[in-house]
């Protein structure tokens, strides 16, 4: 089970409310991200702050709450390797933060219509991730990795 139960939306009937009560049934910490007091889809967060849940501003307050320890960077472990040049120019012009694909087109060098096919194919490897918006990340980045302290 986990160490607890994060709640980033969630309207006044949500089914994570439910997963948040098992949870804190449970002795498991609950968080949520505070929203508007205008937004419905802040209501149900907002509801549990105000019922005892921890408000989590940012990834810290998480591991700071639950005593973890960032230990040491590790290569995720698909490694899938380019299978040709054009697949590796793309590669390179890639990390976690999302390029649209004309930029990924000035910096490679190529055209366009290699670039989107290369990007789909790559897609179906799982070495591409589509963000919305013609964005791309590369799903080969570093992965951070943590130890529980307690």
């Amino acid at each position: 089970m986990s160490l607890a139960v994060v709640v980033i939306e969630a309207a006044e009937t949500s089914g994570a409310l439910i997963t948040a009560e098992f949870a804190a049934e449970q002795g498991r910490e609950v968080f949520a991200v505070p929203g508007s007091i205008l937004a419905p889809q802040s209501k149900g967060t907002n509801r549990l702050i105000q019922k005892g849940a921890l408000p989590l501003l940012s990834p810290d307050d998480l591991m700071q709450a639950l005593d973890l320890t960032r230990v040491g960077e590790h290569k995720s472990a698909r490694k899938i390797l380019p299978t040709d040049e054009i697949e590796a120019k793309v590669l390179s012009v890639l990390s976690s933060e999302p390029l649209h694909v004309d930029e990924i087109r000035n910096q490679a060098g190529l055209p366009i219509e290699k670039i989107s096919a290369t990007l789909a194919l790559m897609e179906l490897k799982g070495m591409v991730r589509q963000v919305g918006g013609m964005n791309y990340v590369s799903v080969r980045e570093d992965q951070a990795e943590y130890k529980v302290n307690k």
